[in-house]
């Protein structure tokens, strides 16, 4: 009688190979980032993937809302706050559709966002090695 062995690149909490882990920790932001920080916690580098998510897509969110709320304040002048929440908002897009193809491209594996990585890894490293 044989037995299969699981795939080893297969954490034992999420049942997701690290590759579809990673990936779908930007899937949804902030928000699946932090479901899989902790799914994902016995895998240092979806830690990491769920990690930036978090920080990137968090501050993202942040800026977001005080941009709103000062230009709603201002007036006028709040035009240009919403012009900023707008470019803001198209950076994240572009970031979120990168950091995808990166996680697919790379397996899974540790890598920095594109274009703000290096800003946010310090962050994500501290985050990621928070949570055990």
């Amino acid at each position: 009688m044989t037995f299969s062995q699981p795939p080893a690149n297969r954490p034992r909490s999420t049942g997701l190979d690290k590759k579809t882990s990673a990936i779908l920790s930007y899937a949804l932001g902030w928000l699946t980032g932090i479901v899989f920080l902790f799914l994902g916690k016995n895998d240092p580098d979806v830690k990491f993937h769920a990690s930036q998510s978090i920080v990137f897509f968090g501050a993202v969110s942040v800026l977001n809302i005080v941009l709103s709320v000062l230009g709603s304040l201002l007036g006028a002048l709040g035009i240009i706050f919403g012009l900023a929440g707008l470019v803001l908002g198209l950076l994240a897009l572009v970031v979120w559709i990168m950091a995808m193809i990166q996680a697919n491209r790379t397996g899974g594996v540790r890598s920095e966002l594109p274009l703000v990585g290096k800003f946010v890894a310090p962050y994500a490293d501290r985050l990621a090695a928070s949570v055990n």
